[in-house]
């Protein structure tokens, strides 16, 4: 297996999102992580991709079904919900996106990491994004 995780500015994600992945074949994962000048949060949403990428392909949940639920709920989002799509009980992956979740926050307070200072810069580039 190979996991290939790259920092890009996040104007640059495919769609809006802090951390994208897909599939290159069976055994090797390509991640997009959004840049945020800090190591410790990027970190973060690499291993929260890592995570639900690994739950997802063990549950046979497909990539393109979690994109495809992923853009349909950015394009419905309404003005101040700032919630996550796999935060959705409707997402493919609501399960697998909790334990990544769980995971993440996990790793977040062993590195220092104040979660709301965190969530609050992802959030953030969101709003950076539509300002563009």
């Amino acid at each position: 297996m190979k996991i290939t995780v790259k920092t890009i500015p996040h104007k640059k994600q495919k769609y809006e999102t802090a951390g994208d992945l897909w599939w290159k074949n069976e055994n090797d994962l390509e991640i997009r992580v959004s840049q945020m000048e800090n190591w410790k949060y990027e970190s973060l949403i690499a291993i929260h991709e890592i995570a639900e990428a690994i739950l997802c392909k063990a549950h046979k949940v497909k990539p393109q079904k979690v994109n495809e639920f992923d853009i349909a709920f950015e394009k419905k989002r309404k003005k101040n919900d700032e919630s996550e799509p796999g935060d959705d009980p409707n997402a493919p992956y609501h399960f697998e996106h909790g334990i990544a979740t769980g995971i993440e926050r996990t790793i977040a307070v062993v590195l220092g990491v104040k979660w709301k200072d965190y969530d609050r810069k992802v959030t953030n580039l969101r709003k950076l994004k539509t300002k563009q």
